[in-house]
């Protein structure tokens, strides 16, 4: 019971209370108002999606730095396809069809080649991006039909939640089986903890990696139209330095960064805190620079707690 108590994602929880109480009593009650939690909703909408994947990815020992590049290109695509005449329903799958493509050139520059994924990824965010750049240049696509941006700025029926984190909630589930109750999750943790030793053991690491880049691409430029669709704007700039905050969230949520230990509801905990000390403090009106040292901070401390606290709040056996 202690142990359980004990755990980090239990940490992340009290957390996630003490935020709610302090953005009510701060607030006078407007951080759990309606409104108020769809935006937030919206706001953690394209971290919550791209931490997904992510989290495979770092368990396994690799980064990924380029997403939020792959998204900034996504959503020039939709905009530069659409200028083109492109119907939306052709749009959409070749975006996705291209971040699958992004990842795959990540995902064989490591595997192939035996690049550190930290340097081939810092390379292809600015490939990407630049790319991106090409396609719309500084110009904004926006004149989209009313059915297609409703997606990403309208409430389920019923509820105070967008439809963008209903997607999240289906992936969520997805992600978490194949993490944690499939064979290739159980590959992905071996792959993590010891490469060598999860590949004498049979397991195809090469291939296992290159599947986690390949869908961690395809999930970033979903990100990407679904930013696209919430602003009603297609930029190249899109999403610009994203990638800081799904490190950090991903980090935060008790994923080791030398891989091989970490939980999806761990991360999905960590989401949802990074989300709501930034709606706390944009509530409170502070600037965006401000924004940007809490998620660095974060992001440290998603670094630093786990080395401080190691095995009293993350065993060693939490790999499922």
């Amino acid at each position: 019971m202690m142990a359980r108590l004990l755990r980090w994602e239990s940490v992340l929880v009290l957390l996630l209370v003490l935020v709610a109480i302090v953005g009510t009593i701060r607030t006078d009650g407007a951080f759990l108002s309606g409104g108020n939690l769809f935006y937030l909703g919206l706001d953690i909408s394209e971290i919550a999606l791209i931490a997904l994947p992510l989290t495979l990815v770092v368990v396994s020992g690799e980064i990924d730095l380029s997403v939020a590049s792959v998204l900034g290109l996504s959503s020039a695509l939709v905009g530069t396809l659409w200028n083109a005449g492109w119907a939306l329903e052709l749009i959409l799958p070749v975006a996705i069809a291209a971040g699958a493509v992004c990842g795959a050139v990540n995902g064989l520059l490591v595997t192939r080649l035996g690049l550190p994924s930290l340097a081939v990824t810092i390379g292809t965010l600015a490939l990407y991006r630049g790319l991106a750049l090409v396609l719309l240049g500084d110009t904004a696509v926006a004149d989209f039909p009313a059915s297609f941006t409703q997606f990403g700025n309208t409430p389920i029926p019923g509820t105070q939640l967008p439809y963008p984190i209903l997607l999240f909630a289906l992936l969520a589930i997805g992600f978490a089986v194949l993490l944690h109750y499939s064979s290739f999750g159980r590959s992905t943790f071996a792959i993590g903890a010891n490469p060598e030793a999860a590949w004498f053991s049979g397991i195809r690491v090469k291939r296992v990696k290159l599947i986690l880049f390949i869908l961690t691409g395809a999930i970033a430029a979903v990100a990407g139209i679904v930013y696209t669709l919430r602003f009603s704007s297609a930029r190249a700039d899109n999403g610009n330095g994203l990638e800081l905050a799904v490190v950090a969230a991903v980090l935060l949520g008790g994923v080791s960064i030398f891989g091989g230990k970490g939980t999806l509801g761990g991360v999905i905990a960590g989401v949802l805190l990074l989300g709501g000390l930034r709606n706390l403090l944009i509530l409170d009106d502070v600037s965006t620079e401000v924004l940007t040292v809490v998620t660095g901070a974060l992001l440290l401390a998603g670094v630093l707690i786990p080395r401080l606290l190691g095995s009293r709040i993350f065993p060693a056996g939490r790999k499922t």
